[in-house]
């Protein structure tokens, strides 16, 4: 087993970026200049899995939009951030409130808003399109880029280190 997949064993926590994670960073605009993004389904399926397994599932984006809030809210994501400037405020915060430990938490991230708590965290992992910063200091980068795959990656990685992919517990058969 590779070193970051014995770091997997501890995570409690999820918390990822949007744009550029869960997107694949293109934005279209729309007529009015509010932004259309696509999302990936089998993402959507591995974050409320994850949250119905009882993992903390937490959004922190700099983006705003009435879409993405709907979304989250759909796959029972409840920890969303979204217009956030300071990451790392938002970050220290939720860590106190939530009493977890950084060395619990997968962060994945693409761009430069995302380093210092990339830094922080046990396990800093990014999407194969994130900037070279980022893959500098990520101990695993997926092999599918942003809004592709790279968090289905993540998280069905962090299930089957810990014994819960493809269990009745997750599943309704």
């Amino acid at each position: 087993m590779s070193n970051y997949k014995a770091l997997l064993k501890k995570v409690n926590t999820f918390i990822f970026d949007y744009d550029g994670v869960m997107t694949d960073g293109k934005l279209m605009l729309q007529h009015d200049g509010q932004p259309l993004r696509t999302a990936n389904v089998k993402d959507g399926y591995s974050l409320q899995l994850a949250v119905r397994l009882g993992y903390r599932v937490v959004i922190i984006s700099g983006g705003i939009s009435k879409s993405v809030e709907n979304r989250f809210e759909a796959l029972k994501v409840t920890d969303v951030f979204l217009g956030i400037s300071n990451k790392y405020e938002v970050f220290e915060k939720y860590l106190i409130d939530n009493n977890l430990k950084p060395e619990n938490i997968v962060y994945m991230g693409d761009d430069i808003p995302d380093y210092k708590v990339m830094k922080r965290v046990g396990v800093p992992v990014c999407p194969a399109d994130a900037v070279e910063e980022i893959k500098d200091i990520s101990i695993y980068i997926s092999d599918k880029t942003g809004g592709h795959g790279c968090v289905r990656d993540i998280i069905e990685q962090v299930m089957k280190v810990q014994g819960k992919w493809m269990t009745e517990e997750g599943f309704s058969w």
